[in-house]
């Protein structure tokens, strides 16, 4: 395991920083950062309503009352939201250079990948459940039902594309792209983590003030990870399996068993 230091790399003129940041701000825009400025509003807009323990957050909603066209705004949402890491790999890359090999998102090292992202996936999930639990209690996090889908044949599949979705997207870019473009910014190693770490938990501030602090932490975790891995699939691999976890487990066991109230 290997960490690359800012002063390992060559240093970019005045002009190719402006470009890098212009880049960033633009990925950002396009994506994970829009998101959590449409979060910050969500919340004010919550706080300004009701007290946030008395609202619920909707993940996955039904896009349409019909099956069908339910389920083709559902896969054109997964795949549209995956362009921006198509754009962030086509970023990272370059002659002879390989962004999925650049930022460790290949199955090259299967027993990092799975043993780290398995370990990970189990450290957060716990983390995940006590902080959502203490935010309900001190009235900061809103109810949060993972999924409100209807029952089809095809629930189930698309929900675990839901959760490979955001696995990919916010660690392919939270992680991989904003440590590489930073590094070359000649950020210091913490200041990046800790920026990358807020940034995850801003995006998620729309479901209340926990999950704001628990995504921060999760942010922390997975960032010394990757600064020690130099690899993102065990982020990907744990995050896919949290997501999975709660999505697919609400919608068969969550409504009997009263989970999300």
């Amino acid at each position: 395991m290997t960490t690359v230091h800012a002063g390992d790399l060559p240093s970019l003129s005045i002009g190719a920083r402006r470009r890098v940041r212009i880049e960033i701000l633009i990925v950002l825009g396009l994506s994970l950062g829009q998101s959590a400025v449409y979060a910050v509003v969500d919340l004010i807009d919550k706080l300004i309503q009701a007290p946030l323990a008395a609202q619920t957050t909707r993940l996955n909603p039904v896009l349409d009352d019909r099956q069908y066209f339910d389920l083709t705004y559902q896969l054109l949402g997964i795949f549209f939201a995956l362009v921006p890491v198509a754009l962030v790999l086509f970023l990272l890359s370059g002659p002879g250079r390989s962004a999925f090999r650049r930022i460790g998102f290949t199955f090259t090292n299967p027993k990092i990948d799975f043993g780290l992202g398995f370990l990970l996936s189990a450290i957060i999930g716990l983390g995940t459940l006590g902080v959502y639990a203490a935010g309900r209690a001190f009235g900061l996090t809103t109810q949060i039902i993972p999924t409100a889908l209807d029952t089809y044949w095809w629930t189930v599949p698309v929900l675990v594309l839901s959760a490979l979705r955001h696995a990919v997207l916010e660690e392919v870019i939270v992680v991989g792209y904003l440590f590489e473009r930073l590094r070359e910014l000649r950020w210091s190693t913490p200041a990046i983590i800790i920026a990358s770490a807020l940034l995850r938990g801003t995006y998620h501030l729309y479901q209340g003030i926990g999950p704001f602090i628990g995504n921060v932490v999760m942010g922390l975790i997975f960032g010394y990870a990757y600064t020690r891995t130099k690899r993102v699939m065990p982020l990907v691999v744990a995050h896919a399996l949290l997501d999975i976890a709660g999505f697919v487990g609400f919608a068969l066991f969550g409504p009997a068993m009263g989970i999300g109230g």
